[in-house]
Formats: structure tokens, C-alpha cells, sequence
């Protein structure tokens, strides 16, 4: 018996959208709603729709690990990379960023 199937289901069907925490992107007095896809202690992938241009300096402000300076590294088709200044400040956004979204409600 395979409970997994049910969940993978339910998933498949969700928006990425829906199923990805909304941050704020922060450029200059400009900000953008998108949506965190991976985060850890180097950086996060961002699904956005008008990405800052590469090398652009950034603010990234998450509903509960709060905010942290990041730098745009590369330009996808789907979204950007940002990185973090790899310090102690860039570990804490990251697990309080995980952190958040294994312990929030669905």
C-alpha cells in the first residue's frame, strides 16, 4: 500500500504559485511579490516576473525570517538566484526561512 499517492496528487495539482511562500523583492524604492522556490545558506531561487538586472543589490524580506541583503546572481527563464553574504546572518534567514514554511498551516 503506497500512501504517498494521495499527497503527490494533491500536489501536482496545487499552483507552484500557491505552493511557494510569497516574499518581497526590494530594489531601491521598487519592491515585487515572488515566490521563494530554495533557499539554504548561499542564496535563494526566486520565481519572478521582471527580474532586476544581474549584479543588481537586493533586499529579500520574508514574512517570517525577516529580511536580508542579497545580490543578484543569475537570470533564468523562469526566475532568478540571488546570493547571500555566506555569514552567520545568511544561515539564520535560511533556517528560520525553512524553518517557517515546515511548521505553516496548509
Amino acid at each position: 500500500m503506497r500512501h504517498w499517492h494521495n499527497f503527490d496528487h494533491v500536489t501536482a495539482m496545487a499552483s507552484p504559485w500557491r505552493r511557494r511562500r510569497v516574499c518581497q523583492l526590494v530594489l531601491g524604492e521598487n519592491f515585487e511579490s515572488v515566490a521563494l522556490r530554495h533557499i539554504d545558506a548561499r542564496g535563494a531561487r526566486l520565481d519572478t516576473l521582471t527580474p532586476p538586472a544581474l549584479g543588481s543589490t537586493v533586499v529579500l524580506r520574508h514574512p517570517d525570517a525577516g529580511s536580508i541583503q542579497a545580490r543578484v546572481a543569475e537570470i533564468g527563464d523562469d526566475g532568478i538566484r540571488v546570493a547571500f553574504d555566506r555569514n552567520e546572518a545568511a544561515v539564520a534567514f535560511a533556517l528560520a526561512a525553512i524553518t517557517a514554511d515546515m511548521t505553516r498551516g496548509n
